[in-house]
């Protein structure tokens, strides 16, 4: 499996809980950073070794705030220089402001075939305190746009957890979400990182978050409502169709290798992690001059791949395999972890088959301690 990962680093505003490389504003950029883009890609490809490509995922930031025509010759440009392999999913995140029939359109006879839409609610308060530049309404027309484009793979993002939000706003955005007949949902629980407006507002007391009570309760409406509606859940934060499931996504979180492009983009190849410039100027001076975007590269010593590939591994609800572990690193977890496997299994926490390790269903609420104890 080969994948390509695409960074496209600008945003019409930045949200105040947003951690990610991007920038509002920059417009003057797009064009100069696409060629550059394409300039890397090619560099890429002459160095050789890159199989065709099984999926392809464009994220940002907002890629959509690009021209249409831009985005499809990336795109374009990328399938043409790297090949793809039968049936590869091509995925496009999508902010509803920057969406309209004829960009959509345009992407989809490029060869995307997966629309991600940032939605994160369908309340437009709840909307307003994340920054979002967009309504509720704005979002059911996104969507609509994109099936009317002829798009049938849509994912549509959502968060929980929010300032103010209560069990009974998320139902409601839940439930609108599922009325509109997406492929899949990723429902995230808000995180405040570090060095955002909403870290600060934590840390000055000015944040009003829901207790626990209320998140669990949150959780509980999550998996009954997707259930119902016949969305799977397949790994912590996502729920899909059946055979609509996030391949690119599925790669990362199986810790597999992927090639990345653009300003702040991180790949990971032989065992080697590397990422390059977050300053998307310095980006394009950097390709435009023939030298390497690359600030950092670490090589990960097998044992931290392999507690790394654990971790990451259980965040799907079908775990990790005992076997592909045993092959690609040469030990097995309940050798490697002992003692501290065999606590949590018996905490109700983990479940180890003769094939599989994964989170129980209880240990999925506490997937981060779990997951701690591992890594």
């Amino acid at each position: 499996m080969s994948s390509l990962y695409i960074h496209i680093p600008f945003c019409l505003s930045k949200c105040p809980y947003c951690s990610f490389v991007s920038y509002p504003g920059m417009s003057g950029l797009h064009r100069r950073y696409a060629a550059a883009l394409l300039r890397e890609a090619q560099g890429l490809q002459q160095n050789g070794g890159v199989a065709p490509l099984s999926t392809l995922f464009l994220g940002g930031g907002t890629p959509t705030i690009l021209d249409g025509e831009v985005l499809a010759d990336i795109v374009t440009g990328c399938t043409e220089l790297f090949g793809l392999a039968d049936g590869a999913e091509i995925s496009i995140e999508a902010n509803p402001k920057t969406i309209d029939l004829d960009k959509l359109s345009l992407l989809r006879r490029s060869g995307v075939n997966r629309l991600s839409i940032g939605v994160q609610s369908f309340n437009d308060r709840e909307l307003q305190l994340l920054g979002r530049p967009h309504g509720a309404g704005d979002a059911v027309q996104g969507l609509r746009l994109a099936q009317a484009a002829g798009f049938t793979n849509i994912s549509l993002d959502l968060m929980y957890g929010l300032p103010g939000q209560t069990p009974g706003s998320w139902r409601d955005s839940l439930e609108q979400a599922i009325s509109l007949a997406p492929t899949h949902l990723s429902l995230y629980e808000l995180t405040i990182e570090p060095g955002t407006p909403y870290f600060q507002q934590q840390t000055q007391g000015l944040l009003e978050l829901p207790d626990e009570e209320a998140l669990t309760e949150m959780d509980h409406l999550t998996a009954t409502l997707c259930r119902e509606a016949g969305l799977i859940q397949y790994e912590i934060s996502n729920y899909a169709r059946p055979g609509f499931e996030c391949r690119h996504n599925i790669n990362y979180w199986q810790n597999g290798p992927y090639l990345a492009l653009g300003a702040g983009a991180v790949a990971c190849m032989d065992g080697c992690r590397r990422r390059s410039t977050s300053d998307p100027l310095r980006y394009c001076e950097l390709i435009e001059s023939s030298q390497s975007a690359i600030v950092e590269e670490e090589r990960l010593e097998p044992e931290a791949s392999l507690r790394e590939t654990v971790v990451m591994g259980l965040r799907m609800v079908d775990g990790v395999s005992r076997e592909d572990l045993r092959k690609r690193y040469g030990w097995d977890v309940r050798d490697y972890y002992g003692k501290a496997l065999t606590r949590l299994v018996d905490q109700g926490l983990l479940e180890l088959t003769t094939g599989r390790l994964r989170l129980t269903a209880r240990g999925r609420k506490f997937a981060n301690q779990v997951m701690a104890e591992l890594v």
